[in-house]
């Protein structure tokens, strides 16, 4: 959140006076900041801490990241080849500043962002017996916690939020999950208790961006980190399918897209950028991003070839969300970019549109159009940016179930969760969709149907496979759920195998290798992000030592929830 100064002659001459009356005072105290209130309302301090979630006003925060993590799952790739994050590579040490922060900014949003005032607005928010505001200080720190946790492995836990420290200690991600579990059963304590300052109305306050002062919708939140907090687990011996399930069922969490955890922005045309979606044309981030080649990113030729037909998994289904998600090629068709090869190896008339809807067969960058009438998804200026979705939790439940042996709960929340990411396409972003193209009742229901289209919708549970719930869930989150889907990969460790078909899980999905692998891998796959460089190698090099995290191929250090 920026802070803007307002230094008057009023607040010159109290300061003075403070220097004269109140010699003895602490000088925190004598010489309090007159740009900013020691102590403010929680009412304020929510709005830029629920902002901090998805992409701030100085653009921080978790879509910032995404658009290097989602090279690592092809949701996308740059334009140019040779680009570090197209070739699985984490931030280079040798590099130096310039470039070795291009992934910090979930580092940056939950350590600065949201760190220190969300804990003061939990401190203050008991002190005035407003529970709600308390309950969801901790909601937002479950989430936050667990997503830190999952993109960084070991982080600093014990020791965070201590400002008479300059250095810190890393904790294991174990710890982190416990305390990830610790934490949203407070929340859901605190959410839970009325009378005293809780209000409605007076949350709504600070909550205007998010779930407008609805505690219910926040605890469905929260059962929703707290589910995804075990099924991270599947590859552990104490791995429990009945706690996912218990959390995706209790008070039936997120079953509908109303419930759909999502930033909110209040641009209105003329307005300030910073009030826009940053990944609208406003904002300009996909523009040109700087990561040593200097290029766009553009749509993979995975998620392409998922959603026209092209893959194995569900050969020759056309996908009517495909339109929603995707932009097309000046032959009318669906094409994309694959890792380190950049657009050039397409045909001039088969390379995408950039996001913004525009036509750049030899440009690298992104031209941004003036306005976003041509804009879809998320990439409009006013476009909601979810966090956590009611058809990632179906899917949560379809996997869970499924490793469970309950294939017939495994497939209602499979097709449950295909029904919700339908919903929340025609309810969010149903904008600026060529005519003709817009997904219909019709369309859903034919596309649901094990009759009219059993590659993708099996009749029976018997015929339910991992990967058509892992490929459907990773439709459902393309864009929105790029860190979650890349947990996922790891956890199926990119290329494991579907014991019912004898594929890939992930069907069709090619890693880098050899040459189109970064050297600095040595032959491995990256399995987590750098601390951030700007704080951690600077002033805590030592801890990072410790860790091995000054390492150049300490990125492919596998993550605690992946292994065994």
């Amino acid at each position: 959140m920026k802070k803007i100064f307002r230094i008057t002659i009023f607040s010159t001459i109290a300061a003075s006076l403070l220097m004269m009356t109140a010699c003895t005072k602490k000088i925190d105290e004598a010489y309090a900041n007159p740009n900013a209130d020691v102590r403010v309302p929680v009412e304020q301090l929510l709005p830029a801490i629920v902002s901090s979630m998805a992409a701030n006003s100085a653009g921080h925060g978790t879509y910032n990241d995404v658009r290097f993590i989602g090279k690592y799952i092809q949701n996308w790739q740059f334009c140019n080849s040779g680009d570090m994050y197209d070739r699985m590579c984490g931030r280079l040490i040798s590099l130096g500043s310039t470039q070795a922060d291009m992934t910090a900014s979930i580092f940056r949003a939950h350590y600065y962002d949201i760190g220190q005032n969300c804990v003061n607005m939990i401190k203050w928010a008991e002190e005035e017996k407003k529970w709600d505001y308390a309950g969801v200080g901790r909601a937002i720190f479950a989430w936050s916690w667990l997503q830190m946790t999952d993109v960084q492995g070991e982080v600093i836990l014990n020791q965070a939020f201590d400002p008479s420290r300059i250095t810190f200690t890393y904790d294991n991600q174990d710890a982190v999950y416990d305390y990830v579990r610790k934490i949203g059963l407070e929340a859901i304590d605190f959410l839970g208790r009325t009378g005293d300052g809780v209000s409605q109305t007076n949350l709504a306050l600070g909550d205007a961006y998010m779930f407008n002062g609805d505690v219910n919708k926040w605890k469905k939140f929260v059962y929703a980190i707290l589910a995804r907090s075990y099924n991270h687990l599947s590859n552990k011996s104490t791995y429990k399918p009945d706690s996912v399930l218990y959390y995706t069922d209790l008070s039936r969490a997120m079953t509908t897209t109303a419930d759909n955890a999502s930033v909110k922005f209040a641009y209105v045309t003329g307005g300030v950028s910073a009030s826009a979606n940053f990944f609208g044309p406003l904002r300009g981030n996909l523009s040109s991003v700087t990561d040593g080649t200097n290029s766009a990113i553009r749509q993979s030729a995975y998620i392409a070839n998922l959603l026209s037909g092209a893959n194995a998994a569900f050969p020759g289904v056309v996908d009517p969300r495909a339109i929603y998600l995707l932009r097309k090629n000046a032959n009318g068709t669906f094409k994309g970019l694959s890792p380190n090869k950049g657009q050039t190896v397409l045909a001039a008339n088969d390379r995408p549109e950039n996001f913004h809807g525009v036509s750049q067969t030899a440009a690298v960058n992104n031209t941004a159009p003036s306005n976003d009438a041509n804009c879809r998804f998320i990439f409009r200026n006013t476009a909601p940016l979810p966090i956590v979705t009611a058809a990632e939790v179906q899917f949560m439940r379809a996997e869970a179930a499924f490793r469970k042996g309950d294939k017939t709960t495994a497939l209602a929340a499979y097709i449950q969760g295909i029904s919700l990411n339908f919903d929340q396409l025609t309810t969010d972003y149903n904008v600026n969709i060529p005519v003709g193209e817009e997904i219909t009742p019709a369309k859903k229901a034919a596309f649901l149907s094990p009759i009219t289209n059993p590659t993708v919708i099996p009749a029976l549970g018997a015929d339910l496979t991992l990967t058509k719930i892992m490929l459907q869930k990773y439709i459902a989150l393309y864009g929105i759920g790029v860190v979650e889907t890349w947990t996922d990969m790891r956890r199926y460790h990119y290329s494991d195998l579907d014991p019912s078909t004898g594929q890939q899980v992930y069907r069709d999905f090619v890693v880098p290798s050899g040459t189109d692998l970064h050297p600095n891998n040595l032959g491995n796959l990256v399995y987590r992000v750098y601390p951030r460089y700007n704080s951690e190698t600077v002033w805590n090099i030592e801890e990072l030592k410790r860790i091995g995290a000054d390492k150049d191929d300490f990125h492919t250090k596998r993550c605690w929830f992946s292994e065994p």
